[in-house]
């Protein structure tokens, strides 16, 4: 506690965040409003016995987080896209779901090439971004 006729220090509630913390939100939000329908939309469109649709969206996503990353997007830029739209692209759930759906062998083998192909899509837009 301060001395009597010490100057007070404004100390900012974290529950009050600044603007740079709402507009980072917002991009957010808007990248996340475009890739979740993206993504609903392949599952809609490919997913079939196989889910080809989510492995199209989680793959896209990777290559262009991959690219995010290789151009060394920062601030709202990376909120917009990396976080917004490649996350509300990309889904973990649905990809455990349906591998427990599809069963032990085909299960196994469609985590396999998600993984498999994420990583090597992710690795791909690094690269390709110049780094």
């Amino acid at each position: 506690m301060p001395a009597r006729g010490s100057p007070r220090r404004s100390v900012r509630s974290p529950a009050a965040p600044g603007r740079g913390a709402v507009i980072a939100t917002l991009c957010v939000a808007a990248g996340a409003a475009v890739g979740a329908p993206l993504r609903f939309a392949l599952g809609r469109r490919y997913d079939g016995a196989l889910p080809w649709g989510v492995l199209a969206a989680n793959v896209a996503a990777s290559l262009l987080l991959g690219l995010c990353v290789g151009w060394s997007l920062d601030g709202n830029a990376l909120a917009l896209v990396g976080v917004g739209f490649c996350g509300g692209m990309s889904t973990y759930s649905s990809f455990a779901v349906q591998t427990r759906d599809l069963g032990l062998r085909p299960g196994t083998t469609y985590a396999v090439l998600t993984l498999g192909l994420g990583l090597a899509a992710t690795t791909l837009g690094f690269v390709a971004a110049g780094r």
